[in-house]
């Protein structure tokens, strides 16, 4: 799919420091970087844990522990969920509590959150009190469930609430209404950091550490949790969001993560002490995420826990061989995806939704949302996957691209067409949705409309923003260096990305979809740069009559046998004519 490569606009501001590289100056100002504070990533400098709700819920969570209450952690089955999950448990142990235990709902029996249902399965432990992370601010339903059996509930959450809110004893998150948290874009395993955080704070003043004589926990050693399931659920980092996560990295790259997410790096060849951001989104994350796509994610929280290595590394082992699954599971769909649009667009290629909607019998529910993402990243249009659900119900997982905030559109369409939607929730890129199967061609076109009252035919083509062209003397080690150590990366502080004509010495496949090339920035081949596209379309790549293409790419370190060397890593290749 064509792609237009537009550069950003050169930021005329002062220099941020007299000894950062110019290169890098442009990168953080192109970002809205104008003081060099902003790259602070001290703790020191995290926002104050001004929430709404905040002293409710560690008031109750903090008598919980004084009374030796029984609390039920109830969790998310993606990372971010798991990551919160295991850090309440770890922390209010750390902090006394003896009888806690975690419950993170299978997808495949209960679907998300806090349900009548699952709230049913945590009555049978008999629970003082419920705290959910990740998850929450839609069940008005279930807990009001957990209440009428007498259990006490606190709220943590971070996505953005309906127009009814659950009427729990406190209510934990950025996005409801009133809170005056500056920082809205926690995930999260961001909102229990800052929760436990406050507990400590509070336990402390109590003399609870001293009378019970246990020492006090350190919060930083619960970075690694953080920083994973920040990066993982893909939310905005902003300035608070980057110090959680260079605090998490700081401490993994010194060998203080957590066992299992040591064994994790371990399993996929990653070394700690290099690790980046985007190894915890496209290395560590899926693995953990495999266990909630096909299995049950108490199997990734139970890595997250045990303080066993040789445990650990065997449920690690597990996850891979789970996240192998997903790929084929995943592959086998998205090539049965195609085919669908490909009969489309033979009809008629201008009719091709501009919202698409696609649903089989067969697809696993696990994997819709990958799959919504890897169409989505095609077509470049939001994109909404449906599976069975049984019950005569089916599941979405949707995607969204820039312009149409996805969650805002089906409370458009719930709000025009009354029963069509079961329910719903999510953020603005990525959504959730349950619905009749009898309605999904209804619901469809619903979507459809939603969809074009928003974008127009521009914003189907996608477009990749560029930090500008390189010059020969900037391919080198230490700049390459400089920009991978530079960050951490991640959603709406994207990793440089940069775009120029090269020429085409040598190519050829790896794999079965990625293309290994050598090129160069000038004719003759003085300099010689290897590069790697991943993905590409094997209808036009490798073509050993193209000699000369534009590319888009991030510059990055390959190490290899202990070498490390320059290599372009190409988002995008577009044939030129020499």
């Amino acid at each position: 799919m064509k792609k237009i490569i537009r550069r950003r606009p050169l930021v005329n501001a002062a220099p941020l420091s007299a000894d950062m590289p110019l290169l890098l100056q442009r990168v953080y100002q192109a970002r809205g970087v104008t003081d060099k504070t902003q790259l602070t990533n001290q703790l020191s400098l995290l926002q104050k844990p001004q929430f709404k709700g905040m002293s409710e819920a560690v008031n109750i969570i903090a008598d919980a522990i004084v009374a030796q209450a029984r609390v039920m952690v109830i969790g998310d089955f993606d990372a971010d969920g798991a990551t919160s999950s295991a850090l309440a448990v770890l922390a209010l142990r750390a902090m006394g509590l003896q009888q806690v235990e975690f419950l993170v709902p299978n997808r495949f029996e209960f679907g998300y959150g806090l349900t009548p249902e699952i709230v049913a399965v945590a009555a049978e432990s008999h629970p003082d009190l419920i705290i959910t992370v990740d998850n929450g601010i839609a069940s008005v339903e279930g807990v009001n469930a957990a209440k009428e059996l007498g259990i006490a509930v606190v709220v943590t959450d971070h996505h953005l609430p309906g127009p009814v809110l659950p009427d729990a004893d406190a209510l934990v998150n950025p996005n409801q209404p009133g809170c005056n948290f500056p920082s809205k874009n926690l995930a999260g395993v961001g909102v229990i950091f800052y929760v436990m955080s406050a507990l400590r704070a509070e336990l402390r003043q109590m003399g609870w550490f001293e009378e019970s004589g246990i020492a006090e926990p350190n919060m930083a050693s619960f970075l690694d949790l953080v920083a994973l399931g920040t990066v993982a659920d893909v939310v905005p980092l902003d300035h608070n969001n980057r110090i959680l996560v260079a605090q998490g990295l700081q401490r993994m790259r010194a060998g203080f993560a957590r066992p299992g997410i040591k064994a994790l790096l371990e399993v996929a060849g990653r070394q700690a002490d290099k690790l980046v951001a985007s190894d915890l989104g496209f290395i560590v994350g899926p693995r953990l995420n495999a266990a909630g796509r096909l299995d049950d994610m108490s199997l990734g929280i139970q890595c997250l826990l045990t303080d066993d290595e040789h445990l650990a590394k065997e449920m690690a082992m597990e996850l891979d061989g789970l996240n192998r699954d997903r790929k084929a599971i995943e592959s086998g769909m998205q090539q049965e995806a195609l085919k669908m649009l490909q009969q489309l667009e033979d009809k008629d290629a201008s009719s091709l939704a501009w919202g698409l909607c696609l649903f089989d019998d067969c697809w696993h529910q696990g994997v819709i949302g990958i799959l919504a993402s890897r169409l989505k990243d095609r077509y470049h249009r939001p994109v909404i996957i449906f599976a069975d659900a049984g019950d005569g119900l089916i599941k979405g997982s949707a995607r969204s691209v820039p312009g149409l905030h996805i969650r805002d559109a089906l409370d458009a369409v719930a709000a025009k067409h009354s029963g069509l939607l079961q329910k719903f929730g999510g953020h603005a890129m990525a959504a959730g949705m349950t619905l009749n199967r009898e309605n999904f061609d209804a619901f469809s076109k619903a979507f459809d409309e939603e969809v074009r009252r928003h974008l127009d035919e521009d914003d189907l083509t996608a477009v990749l923003v560029s930090d500008g062209d390189l010059q020969p003397g900037d391919f080198n080690l230490n700049i390459a260096s400089q920009l991978r150590e530079a960050g951490p990366w991640g959603q709406h502080f994207p990793e440089p990305l940069f775009d120029g004509e090269f020429f085409i010495l040598q190519q050829r496949l790896v794999g079965e979809k990625h293309l290994k090339l050598v090129l160069s920035p000038d004719a003759q081949g003085q300099q010689r740069l290897d590069a790697i596209a991943f993905n590409i379309d094997r209808a036009i790549w490798p073509a050993p009559m193209i000699k000369k293409a534009r590319l888009a790419y991030r510059l990055d370190v390959n190490t290899f046998r202990g070498q490390q060397t320059v290599q372009l890593m190409v988002e995008y290749i577009e044939a030129l004519a020499e």
